[in-house]
């Protein structure tokens, strides 16, 4: 396989993808939401920087890790992917597309990827028609993940991405059918909805020694409406085989420090503040695209106040103003293991 890069805190996959983790407000388990905004990038760190004070699981898996609070919510930002790719994104390694198991093949019977750069995130997983179940952290060892609900047992946690290019002929169509189209229009770049970076300051401290991590994975929040779009292509026009894949670990805040001697961002943004700040909300819509049917065994997973109860304040939903309609360079390589 080809290098995937850590550039910044963005994650390049072969053949132009671009991938970012960004924080998030948590949306209330009841009730279909806008999509909200982000908060900043998590930041992401190399896992081959840090291999003497990473659990030793993680050494052989490579990849990379980030910071994460417990019951945070997060969503994957593809903007900046230049040329189209199926990206298969898995939630410990259950696939967030199609509830299936992780697998090394694209499949049409269900799709088990996203088409980029049409897909321009992904807030959650399949779960509904025209609607995702956010991605929210949880510790392993409690079965409130989407790994422990679907397949009964919690092993891997994190997230893991791998792409696949279109084959040569299928590539050279869609670049010489780019080229026409900027002849007739001005191309603008879609640059995807998010807020500033997050700041994060040195921690002063020796990192400690290797030791086990408490273990992280995705289970999942409220609804909102977005759609995880249908591949309009044959399934012939995708290589057979991935071009890079990458294993992003979930990283509480102590064991940030305590791996990386760096602080953390500070704890999400609650609603009160959000609300209080008057951001904005989304709602997308892709006339030419057509919505996937959801994942069966993804509608079944339930929240994560289910396993650990809820903790939300009384919620305020945005004013009408505040929804928005949404429309129509190199890094270090990141190292592959064994997963």
């Amino acid at each position: 396989m080809t290098d995937v890069r850590l550039d910044g805190n963005t994650l390049r996959l072969p053949g132009g993808v671009a991938v970012r983790f960004v924080r998030t407000l948590r949306l209330p388990e009841t009730g279909t939401h806008p999509l909200p905004p982000g908060l900043g990038e998590f930041p992401v760190r190399r896992v081959a920087d840090h291999l003497d004070t990473v659990p030793e699981a993680w050494r052989s898996r490579g990849g990379v890790m980030l910071p994460v609070y417990l019951r945070e919510a997060m969503w994957l930002s593809f903007a900046g992917t230049t040329e189209p790719a199926a990206l298969q994104v898995g939630a410990s390694k259950v696939c967030a597309v199609s509830g299936r198991p992780w697998t090394g093949r694209l499949s049409r019977r269900p799709q088990n990827y996203l088409v980029l750069p049409r897909q321009p995130w992904l807030d959650g997983i399949n779960s509904g028609k025209g609607t995702v179940r956010q991605f929210v952290a949880v510790p392993l060892g409690l079965g409130a993940t989407v790994e422990g609900q679907v397949t009964g047992e919690e092993v891997w946690g994190g997230v893991q991405l791998q792409s696949f290019p279109l084959v040569e002929r299928a590539l050279a169509r869609w670049r010489e059918e780019e080229r026409r189209r900027a002849e007739r229009h001005r191309v603008h770049p879609f640059g995807g909805y998010g807020g500033p970076q997050s700041a994060t300051g040195a921690f002063l401290a020796t990192p400690a020694a290797p030791r086990a991590a408490a273990a992280m994975g995705l289970g999942v929040g409220g609804s909102m409406r977005q759609e995880v779009y249908r591949d309009d292509r044959p399934l012939t026009d995708w290589a057979v085989e991935p071009s890079g894949r990458v294993f992003v670990h979930l990283v509480t805040p102590p064991e940030w420090r305590r791996i990386t001697g760096e602080e953390p961002p500070p704890s999400p943004v609650d609603r009160a503040a959000y609300t209080r700040a008057g951001l904005p909300w989304y709602d997308y819509y892709d006339e030419g695209a057509e919505d996937l049917a959801p994942a069966e065994a993804l509608g079944a997973v339930q929240p994560v106040g289910d396993w650990l109860g809820d903790d939300h304040e009384p919620w305020q939903d945005p004013a009408p103003h505040q929804v928005k309609p949404l429309g129509d360079v190199q890094g270090e390589p990141v190292s592959d293991g064994d997963w």
